[in-house]
Order: structure tokens, then C-alpha cells, then sequence
């Protein structure tokens, strides 16, 4: 493509400048004759900014034209560069998943278990009280 870059700065060039330039000076020479088209480029303030300003919609068609012949021959293809970061492959996901589902689970076993232990601990209590309340009784 570095070979390339030279050629394709130069195409680019001349779609963009040379080729709006280029047509309107036809059409001065072809309207006012060639005389009178080469005298309104001398005196003018910006010759050059005149004519691509007046053949670029003359340009802009022949462009498009080009393209539909071929895609990128007149409008030229400008390269750019692309980075595409590669997803996490499917089984890392799913082992990443895998391990943080286990962790909840051991997070909440262990809660639950915690929790069961509470309760046992309250109705072993209550019990106790209850038994002691049976033995005054009797």
C-alpha cells in the first residue's frame, strides 16, 4: 500500500483540484471564448479558487459518473486503519460465570447455614426456658 501512496495522493489531486479547474476553464473557453476565458483568469483576484469553486458541481458529476463505472476511481478510497479488540473467548465467559455462580453459592451457603444456626440457637434457648418453666411446675 506504501508503494501506492504517491500515485493515489496524485489521483486525489487531480479529482480535487485539477478536475473543478479544469472543467470550468473548458466551459469559460466554450462560453466566452478562448481570449476572453484566459483574460477573466488573469485579472480575477483568486484565479485558481474562482474556477475550482465554479466546476465543482461539474466535478462532483463527473466523480460520481467515474464511480459508477468503478467504485473508488472517482471518488479515491481513502485508507484507514481498523482495531478490533477480540472478545473474551465464549468458555472463558463461561468459566468466569461458572466460578462467580460457586462463589455465590459458597457466599450463600454460608449465610444460610449461619442463619440456620441463629434459629436453632433461639428455639434451643426458648426450649430451655420452656423445660425450666415445666420443672417449677411440678
Amino acid at each position: 500500500m506504501t508503494d501506492n501512496q504517491p500515485l493515489d495522493s496524485l489521483r486525489l489531486a487531480l479529482m480535487q483540484d485539477v478536475l473543478p479547474m479544469g472543467l470550468a476553464f473548458v466551459d469559460r473557453v466554450r462560453t466566452e471564448g478562448p481570449a476572453k476565458a484566459v483574460e477573466s483568469v488573469a485579472r480575477g483576484d483568486n484565479p485558481l479558487g474562482d474556477l475550482r469553486q465554479q466546476g465543482e458541481a461539474a466535478a462532483r458529476e463527473v466523480r460520481e459518473r467515474l464511480d459508477q463505472i468503478s467504485p473508488g476511481l472517482g471518488n479515491p478510497v481513502m485508507p484507514v486503519q481498523v482495531q478490533v479488540d477480540e472478545p473474551a473467548e465464549p468458555q472463558d465467559m463461561l468459566d468466569a460465570e461458572v466460578a462467580s455462580s460457586a462463589q455465590a453459592e459458597a457466599s450463600s451457603e454460608l449465610d444460610d447455614s449461619q442463619q440456620l444456626h441463629e434459629v436453632l440457637s433461639r428455639i434451643d434457648g426458648r426450649l430451655q426456658r420452656l423445660d425450666a418453666l415445666m420443672k417449677m411446675e411440678s
